[in-house]
């Protein structure tokens, strides 16, 4: 059985597996693509990345690929948890700059699907957390692009706790969203274009 949640912007969703355990341990089925479907959810997947945070407090994102080698992307965490976040940067969307966030833990063994035409981004809440996550398009550094994770007109709520958080150059020196054009828009069916 997997369960579907929708989340505060709708196209973002958790989802969760079930895990099933016993004086060994568990068995869980974390990717069935056609679970997925049944839930609809038809997203082809072609790689996996696995990234790993020494300490509480690191900050990745917000990214995106811009179109045609726009990402959808399924994130777990394995161990450790993470305050996830997708921001809508589809031009002409109803929740165009909208955000949404989600706790998504190796304890709660939850994922979140963030759509393509999205940005996304992850604040570290335990030391030693690792993430795997599939995306639907090949890395493409072309097309690798990154909004500042403090944009105010975003104003996306991170759980410092007067954390410095820790950045890569990359991250630090984003530009605003008012500032790029993310190379999508928004239609009606909701595929990015």
């Amino acid at each position: 059985m997997l369960k579907v949640n929708t989340l505060a912007v709708t196209e973002v969703m958790e989802i969760i597996p079930e895990r099933h355990g016993d004086a060994r341990g568990f068995f869980s089925e974390t990717f069935n693509a056609a679970r997925l479907s049944e839930a609809g959810i038809d997203i082809e997947w072609v790689q996996d990345n696995h990234s790993f945070s020494v300490s509480k407090g690191v900050l990745r994102g917000l990214h995106y690929q811009r179109p045609p080698f726009a990402q959808a992307k399924l994130v777990r965490v394995v161990k450790g948890a993470i305050f996830d976040v997708a921001v809508d940067i589809r031009h002409g969307s109803p929740t165009f700059g909208d955000w949404c966030s989600l706790i998504v833990s190796a304890e709660k063994w939850n994922q979140i699907l963030v759509p393509a035409g999205f940005a996304h981004g992850l604040f570290t809440l335990e030391p030693d957390t690792e993430v795997l996550y599939k995306v639907s398009a090949f890395f493409s550094p072309e097309h690798d692009r990154a909004i500042n994770f403090a944009d105010p007109d975003i104003g996306v709520e991170w759980p410092l706790s007067g954390l410095e958080p820790v950045l890569s150059p990359k991250d630090r020196t984003a530009p605003f969203l008012r500032d790029i054009d993310s190379g999508f828009q928004f239609q009606l069916d909701g595929t990015p274009q």
